[in-house]
Parts: C-alpha cells; structure tokens; sequence
C-alpha cells in the first residue's frame, strides 16, 4: 500500500506541474510595479525602409490623365485577378541591387527608403524631366500588402497578406489563428530580414511593456514563430482537468499491476 501512495504523491506533483500556469496565459499583465490600472503605454513604431524582393504599388495622378498613363498599372480592369497577382504583375519589384524599374525615368535605387521618400523622390525625377510645374503632377507609394508568416504553435500557420499601413504583433497572431493554450506566450520570436542578413527578436506577449517594443509592429517579410509549451511535449494535458484524467488512468494501470504482483 506504502508503494501505491508513493506513485500517487508524485503522480500529484506531475500534475501540479504540467498544467499551464495561468500567467502563462494571459496577454498585456501588468508585471511592472506600477498600480495604476490607466497606467499609459508608449507606442514606438517606425516607418518601414524599403527592401529587396519589396513590391511597390506606384500611382501618378495629373490633370491629364493620358499623359501619366505610361506609369499606371493596365491590369485593374482584370476582374479574375487576385489583389497579390494585380500586385506581382503590375507592381514594380525592387531587385537584388535594391532598385526599380519606372518607365521613361529607368532605374531608381530605393533600397533602405520609406514611402513617403519615394514619393518625394519620382515626383522630383519626373517634375525634372517629362512634366512642367503646371502638369500638377500627385505621387502615391505603398507597399503591395503586408505580407508575413506566422508558424509553430498557432491556430492557422503560413502566409498572410493584409491590405493596411501597420499591424501590431497581436493583431497579426489573430489573423492567424490565435496562439492556443500549448504556445509559449512568453517567447514569441520575430524573425526579420535586415540589408544585412535576419535578426531574431523575442517578444512577451503577457507583458503590456511589449507595447514599448520597437517590435511591437511587425514589417514586410517578418517571420512569427511560436514555441510549444513544456506540457505539450509531456503529453499531460495542459488543463487540470485533461491532467488528472491522465494521471487517474495510469494510477489504476500501476495500483492494477502491484495487486497483481502481491497475490
């Protein structure tokens, strides 16, 4: 019988502990020292910079529209076209050299520039050398879609394409499923593609400090992983109810085994 309790105290401790700790769970705690529950949090995003492989959607509006025609996609009108294939086909890619290809002005080197400089820049070349002042010519530069990848332990891992300027890291895991009860919340990692290789950067997503983050904002091209949990690995279960079912079944497997030994 003193065999049978034995199994059964560390059976219970092997259940304390491979259950998920509730803090472990939660998203934006507040782990600081601070009280005050309208404790204000900093944003700090940061305008993205242009990289190779980066699509850019470029417009030129004038007054006359024929005359800036030669620079505007042709593909719109293609109805049974996806919003990504309009983007590959129309789009102006930026190659292995950092640069783009714009009718009538060649190529452009945009490597480490945001949009915003881009636009500045077209509407100088073009101002320079096809239109007069008078033309009042209007350049628009965005990127075609917010394309990323979330894998690991996530609800629907892969590829993702969202139409929208900036997206936080927990807007971008709920686009993807969520992170079940079996993701490490506490260590999400972003791996980001840099001009001079990737970085990897790591993230908790139960700490509301992570808004201070200067990855708060996930970029084109970033890569989210999530890692399982220990008590996936274990096979425990990860509630306490999954864990003591499990427990309960190997205890009357062992209690069945030592009656048998001892007849």
């Amino acid at each position: 019988m003193n065999k049978v309790l034995f199994i059964f105290i560390i059976l219970v401790g092997v259940l304390i502990s491979s259950c998920v700790p509730h803090k472990k769970i939660v998203y934006l705690q507040n782990k600081s020292a601070a009280t005050d529950s309208i404790q204000m949090v900093k944003e700090s995003p940061k305008p993205y910079r242009v990289q190779i492989n980066d699509i850019l959607n470029i417009r030129v509006k004038a007054l006359d529209q024929k005359s800036v025609s030669i620079f505007n996609p042709i593909g719109e009108d293609v109805l049974s076209a996806s919003g990504e294939e309009r983007a590959y086909f129309d789009g102006f890619t930026v190659d292995v050299h950092g640069q783009i290809r714009v009718p009538a002005l060649g190529k452009i080197s945009v490597l480490g520039y945001t949009t915003e400089e881009i636009e500045n820049m077209l509407e100088k070349k073009l101002l320079e050398q096809e239109f007069k002042e008078t033309a009042n010519i209007f350049v628009t530069v965005k990127l075609s879609g917010l394309r990323y990848t979330a894998t690991g332990e996530i609800g629907s891992p892969g590829t993702q394409v969202v139409y929208q300027q900036r997206m936080n890291i927990y807007e971008a895991i709920a686009n993807a499923g969520e992170i079940p009860t079996t993701g490490d919340k506490t260590d999400v990692q972003i791996i980001r593609q840099y001009p001079t290789g990737q970085k990897i950067h790591h993230l908790d997503l139960t700490d509301r400090n992570v808004m201070n983050s200067p990855y708060y904002y996930i970029q084109p091209n970033d890569m989210i992983y999530v890692k399982p949990i220990k008590q996936k690995t274990w096979g425990t279960g990860t509630t306490g109810r999954e864990s003591l079912t499990a427990i309960f079944s190997v205890l009357s497997v062992v209690t069945t085994i030592i009656l048998l030994i001892n007849r």
